[in-house]
């Protein structure tokens, strides 16, 4: 029987510029916490994973959403032919919890994607980022605690 420590997420430092630690969420499940103070404007950590063509992203999400299946959808669109899924060789920056008023900010460089600090940021603060998903999507309830909370993850 494996034990509840083998239920944690990995996170891997390889990717991280800072001390990180991945811990159960008031937000949700998992989320991301930083170990030490993280100015602001800094690479914090890069979303890794396998690189998809747009259509393979695709048919996973599909696959993804069918009945029966987990709900946690991580793929992350890099450009309009191009995605990552964390799956498979993911960083752990896939356990970062969306918020309404976010402390990071994903940017893409060369092709990669990272979450940068939008402000200083706390030693042992969780990390959050805006979603930024669709409106046209099916709306999500968020439940991120802000005193700016939209109600849903993909309205703006």
């Amino acid at each position: 029987m494996p034990s509840r420590q083998s239920k944690i997420p990995v996170l891997n430092p390889s990717a991280a510029r800072f001390p990180l630690r991945i811990h159960r969420s008031s937000v949700h499940g998992f989320g991301v916490y930083a170990l030490a103070p993280i100015p602001r404007g800094r690479k914090v950590i890069e979303y890794t994973g396998e690189r998809l063509r747009a259509s393979q992203a695709h048919a996973r999400l599909l696959k993804q959403l069918a009945p029966g299946r987990p709900k946690r959808i991580c793929i992350f669109r890099v450009n309009r032919f191009w995605s990552i899924d964390p799956a498979v060789g993911g960083s752990g920056a896939e356990r970062i919890n969306h918020s309404c008023d976010p402390n990071l900010v994903a940017r893409g460089i060369r092709g990669r994607i990272f979450y940068i600090s939008r402000r200083r940021i706390r030693a042992g603060e969780e990390l959050s980022v805006d979603y930024g998903l669709s409106p046209e999507a099916f709306r999500i309830r968020c439940h991120c605690g802000s005193p700016k909370c939209r109600g849903f993850i993909n309205t703006r």
